[in-house]
């Protein structure tokens, strides 16, 4: 029944272009490093799928194989699991970890190996000024605060002012555009993807926003540092098939995460933090009537069976948020954000919904927790149920928050 399960994705996965990612089990028939491809046999026929050029390879226990590709445990007929990605050449293999994913009941056949429905962790949103976290306190904002100071409220109270409907060429119109966009990792398409849907469906929207997802599997914080990486030409494409103008893109939502962080938290929150820096400042720079970025982090990742970001680490990119927003209310030039003074570096930087819960531990505010079941076959990947939990988030934030629903929700 497990075979049958894992070569089902694979057929569905490959076969359905609305599915961003998923994982699927067959077994291996080649690896062409030089093409660039794997041909493995699933759902009873050969399928050739391209290799991301970051792909990770993983033996049984979700160790990484220290010959990667190369390895000779990848051999003709040995079953494998693979993290496939849809991106906009179709789709590719970021993973592939040795055996087959579970076997047992309880969660769709799947059984992950060290997977930990709690960790003894506080959500960042429930740790106090006096709280530490590896010399951190807790908040959104730091010393225990969820909610902008009154400095930062006023500043995004008179940004959010300047939020309008604009025109091809960014000028003022009652018939213009709000271009809302997303910039991050495959996570993060999948979620907003699903927000898009919800959004685009529910009565309270205005019909001048345009959401528009510009993430992308595979593309993390790093792969956007480069202006002219891929990953912006790709959404360049997309907004243009939106028919959203760059000058009439004014608010994003950045979700941080890297590809296989290592170190701790001075390292790899240090690292992604600069990486997001570059990814806001290029931000600003292509979209110049862009007034707010808001930030987001992961979900639990205490069901992780791969490296690509599991915990302690998307619990510790929140830090890297946090110090970002910190930074800039400090003053730091190269966040500059007000364009009275000056070229803008940067937008302002809010928190959007904070998502990280420590599992099946229910949050105090909202009583949030993350099964199993909200997690797909590698335990970080959204499941549907999951995508559904970060979807409506996002919607609730959006139509509920007292400055973004100033322009989210129609009058």
């Amino acid at each position: 029944m497990s075979r049958l399960f894992g070569v089902m994705i694979a057929a569905v996965l490959l076969a359905v272009p609305s599915l961003r990612a998923f994982e699927a089990t067959g077994t291996l028939q080649e690896i062409d490093s030089v093409r660039g491809v794997v041909r493995l046999y699933a759902n009873g026929q050969d399928r050739t799928v391209s290799l991301a050029d970051d792909v990770q390879i993983v033996g049984t226990n979700g160790t990484p194989l220290a010959e990667g590709i190369r390895s000779p445990l990848l051999k003709a007929g040995t079953e494998i699991t693979v993290t496939v990605e849809r991106g906009a050449t179709g789709p590719a293999i970021h993973a592939i970890r040795l055996g087959r994913q579970g076997g047992g009941a309880g969660n769709g056949g799947i059984v992950l190996a060290g997977a930990k429905s709690s960790l003894g962790l506080k959500p960042l949103t429930e740790m106090s000024a006096t709280d530490r976290y590896k010399g951190e306190d807790g908040g959104l904002y730091g010393g225990g605060l969820n909610a902008p100071p009154p400095a930062l409220q006023a500043v995004a109270a008179r940004e959010t002012a300047r939020i309008v409907p604009l025109d091809a060429e960014g000028q003022p119109t009652a018939n213009g555009i709000i271009g809302l966009v997303s910039i991050s990792m495959s996570n993060a398409t999948m979620e907003y993807s699903r927000f898009k849907e919800l959004a685009d469906a529910d009565a309270r929207k205005s019909p001048r926003v345009t959401i528009v997802d510009c993430a992308q599997g595979g593309q993390a914080m790093a792969q956007w540092v480069d202006p002219q990486a891929k990953a912006w030409l790709e959404a360049d494409r997309r907004l243009a098939h939106a028919g959203v103008s760059p000058r009439q893109v004014q608010v994003i939502w950045v979700k941080l995460a890297n590809v296989r962080p290592t170190g701790e938290l001075t390292e790899h929150s240090r690292k992604l933090e600069r990486d997001t820096q570059a990814v806001v400042q290029n931000a600003r720079a292509r979209f110049p009537n862009l007034r707010i970025a808001y930030l987001g982090s992961r979900i639990y990742a205490g069901y992780a069976s791969t490296p690509l970001n599991p915990e302690p680490y998307a619990y510790e990119g929140a830090f890297a948020a946090r110090w970002l927003i910190q930074d800039q209310m400090r003053g730091a030039p190269e966040l500059a954000y007000d364009d009275s003074k000056g070229k803008p570096a940067a937008p302002l930087l809010l928190w959007g919904p904070y998502f990280w819960a420590d599992g099946t531990s229910p949050r105090q505010a909202d009583h949030l927790v993350w099964e199993r079941q909200d997690l797909g076959g590698d335990g970080t990947h959204p499941s549907p149920g999951g995508r559904e939990k970060v979807a409506g988030m996002l919607l609730s934030f959006f139509t509920t928050d007292p400055l973004a629903r100033t322009w989210f929700v129609k009058p």
